[in-house]
């Protein structure tokens, strides 16, 4: 049996397997597209397609084939890589198909490629568009496929494929001043990546004109080997004021603005835009400063004239989804809430009525990677969505109807245990399933509708020559369980066990935690390609616990923290920890606890709250102190620092570091943009003042994301040397 190393989680091909990503059906329905990673560079996507009717894959465009990849990125685009948790990639990491599903648009470090899907030969295919000069990020399409827009220097562009021609849409961008784009927490925090949405006619394009100059200009050092760089950055500390952001419509065919009343309370969040399917109205979720009201207007485009059609409001605050969907037969549309206490369906007319419930259980209607409507097919009147009801670790696919009575009377169409992303073509006719699940690594099958598979588009069987193949026998495949916390509500852990496990042994155990709001952990998914099938291997049990305030288990599960981080987080924990030293074969005198970014705070909170549990902890890119962080994520939980000084000071890590008495070790990237290296330093010195003890492992250039690019190699093995050392395997 080969022995699995952390090299070989990094190297080429990747363990789990030929992994695809994007997978999108084109709107003929002819085909399917996806990016996959070469086999000698798994890291580096290219752009395939699959047939439908022959089941012929191609390779559609090799990225290596574009001489101007080579370039280096612009600053915003490393920064929006950054977001998207993207930037250890390279080669095409998104696309866009054309109305007609005859092109597809490519961008490529800042250029833009048409590939004409007519011609066979690859190189007569691509072609390259729009700017000959500068840097375009955010490119698509225009519904019918007219243009292709794209932000240039801070202002946003269109080019008109037929002719050849750019029209700058707005000339104002530039210093604070951004047009068509998404500013900081926006992307970071409320998932909205992009600043412009155009109209289903092409006749007119929204765009968030946003105005930096409110947020405080502070200096961010990034430190790498050879020296350092200062950036000025506007960072929106909790407390501290955000963008000034408008709303504006640009008339194609007059070159005319007209902007829309966002009401009179100008220190507010653009959530969410939607064009209705008239062209003539806009729908705009606007969220409030605290985050318990999400108002849905809509706008007349003409007037710029605005109607609240319904408000969500609550104690805690409101959950951002993307689950508005129009209808196109009816004056109607499908909202999301958890006004019941779960994530669910309703349907409302435009005059902000409630038509009826359309799904209701103890579940959330809920999807791991984004978007949980899949389509609706309005001539069946049937809405297609995924949903949580089976089992929070797992997620499948559900129809219901948009004239059902009875909104429990749901029909699961996927079976197999595991995680399933699904993408169904526009006539609802059959869909694509992306799964996985601890047994099996990620696989792309085709069905009809009803659920019944046809082909496989990725079958990726655990055969012997597949790349996970020499090393199953000692993988460690997770046991599942609840126990239950000091409220009653069941908390969902799962347990790895160690290569070759002796019951009558007792082993050092570690927590892996994350434990953050918008996040679950415990799924059943593929692990054999992770961090945890290292440590098993060295004689470690592995324990994962979401705590209450994780996400996809409700309202009363998520608030739980709300006033209060590293509270009820802790709590959980511990008691995961305890339950966990109760084990016959777990030694309760070795246990560790690993986690990254919350996870790193809530090593730390772990380690000072609870010090007899915990021998040895590694804290990564860790927050020490909440009044560092960002509005719009720290102010949902905790409130502004100016009204909530007390809950701040609660959740700071600081006040506790006297109690430390534990190993621990603390990783961060020195380049940092997230999760600032500060909240290190600020660590370090009280460390320091107390004449504490303690190890760090700084990388010099690096950013948040660091354990998912080549300096993960290092800090892997250090982790796990230093776990070896400290609790002795």
């Amino acid at each position: 049996m080969a022995k699995l190393t952390i090299d070989r989680l990094f190297d080429a091909p990747a363990l789990a397997g030929p992994a695809v990503s994007g997978l999108k059906i084109s709107p003929d329905g002819s085909r399917v597209a996806y990016l996959q990673g070469k086999p000698e560079n798994r890291h580096c996507l290219d752009l395939w397609e699959y047939r439908l009717a022959d089941g012929v894959k191609r390779k559609l465009l090799d990225s290596e084939a574009l001489a101007e990849p080579k370039a280096p990125l612009s600053d915003e685009d490393k920064a929006r890589r950054e977001r998207q948790r993207t930037a250890a990639l390279s080669g095409i990491l998104e696309y866009a198909f054309a109305p007609s599903g005859l092109a597809i648009l490519v961008p490529v470090a800042g250029r833009l490629y048409h590939v004409d899907l007519s011609v066979d030969d690859a190189q007569r295919a691509v072609t390259r568009i729009g700017p000959t000069a500068g840097y375009a990020t955010d490119a698509s399409f225009s519904p019918q496929g007219r243009y292709v827009a794209y932000v240039r220097d801070q202002n946003l562009h269109a080019y008109e494929l037929s002719s050849g021609t750019e029209t700058t849409l707005t000339k104002d961008g530039g210093g604070a001043i951004k047009d068509g784009m998404a500013e900081f927490v926006a992307q970071e925090e409320m998932g909205r990546s992009t600043g412009y949405w155009w109209a289903p006619d092409d006749r007119h394009v929204a765009f968030a004109r946003v105005d930096e100059s409110p947020v405080t200009l502070t200096q961010r050092f990034e430190i790498e080997a050879d020296n350092v760089k200062t950036f000025e950055q506007r960072y929106p500390a909790a407390g501290s004021a955000n963008v000034a952001i408008s709303l504006g419509i640009y008339a194609l065919e007059t070159g005319a603005v007209s902007w829309i009343d966002l009401g009179a309370d100008p220190d507010i969040y653009l959530a969410r835009v939607n064009w209705l399917p008239d062209g003539k109205t806009l729908a705009v979720q606007r969220q409030s400063r605290d985050q318990r009201r999400l108002d849905l207007l809509f706008a007349n485009l003409e007037t710029g004239e605005s109607r609240v059609i319904l408000t969500e409001t609550s104690g805690t605050w409101i959950e951002l989804n993307d689950e508005l969907s129009f209808l196109t037969t009816a004056p109607q549309f499908v909202w999301a809430s958890m006004r019941d206490g779960f994530e669910h369906l309703y349907l409302y007319d435009y005059d902000g009525r409630l038509v009826r419930q359309l799904t209701a259980g103890a579940w959330n209607v809920d999807d791991f990677r984004g978007r949980s409507i899949k389509r609706i097919d309005e001539q069946r009147r049937v809405i297609y969505f995924t949903a949580t009801e089976k089992n929070p670790t797992e997620r499948h696919l559900y129809s219901a109807s948009l004239d059902g009575w009875d909104p429990r009377g749901i029909t699961r169409i996927t079976r197999e245990p595991g995680l399933h992303a699904i993408t169904i073509s526009r006539d609802a006719s059959f869909y694509l399933d992306s799964y996985n699940s601890g047994l099996q690594p990620p696989q792309v099958s085709l069905h009809t509708i009803d659920g019944a598979r046809t082909a496989y588009v990725l079958e990726n069987p655990l055969t012997h020559e597949h790349p996970a193949a020499p090393y199953l026998a000692d993988n460690a495949v997770a046991e599942f369980g609840t126990l239950t916390a000091e409220d009653g509500q069941a908390l969902h852990y799962r347990l790895f066990k160690p290569a070759h496990f002796d019951p009558a042994k007792r082993y050092p155990a570690i927590v892996d935690v994350y434990g953050g709001p918008g996040v679950q952990r415990v799924l059943d998914n593929w692990t054999g390609d992770t961090f945890t099938q290292i440590l098993t291997r060295a004689g470690f049990i592995v324990f994962q616990l979401d705590n209450r305030g994780s996400a996809a288990r409700g309202v009363a599960f998520q608030a739980a923290i709300h006033g209060q981080l590293g509270e009820v987080e802790v709590a959980d924990q511990v008691r995961g920890a305890r339950w966990l030293g109760s084990l016959s074969f777990v030694d309760p005198a070795r246990i560790g606890v690993w986690g990254w970014s919350y996870g790193g705070y809530l090593t730390l909170m772990l380690m000072l709250k609870a010090p007899e549990l915990f021998r040895a902890g590694v804290s990564g890119a860790p927050v020490t102190d909440w009044a560092l962080y960002d509005t719009h994520y720290t102010e949902r939980y905790l409130g502004r620092p100016q009204e909530h000084g007390n809950a701040y000071a609660a959740s700071a890590v600081t006040p506790y570091a006297s109690e430390l008495s534990g190993a621990l070790l603390v990783i961060h990237g020195m380049a940092d943009d997230n999760v600032l290296f500060l909240h290190s330093t600020k660590l370090f010195r009280r460390l320091q003042d107390l004449g504490k003890p303690f190890e760090i492992m700084v990388y010099p250039g690096a950013k948040h994301g660091l354990l998912r690019e080549q300096d993960g190699r290092h800090a892997y093995v250090m982790m796990l040397e230093f776990f070896r050392d400290r609790l002795r395997t």
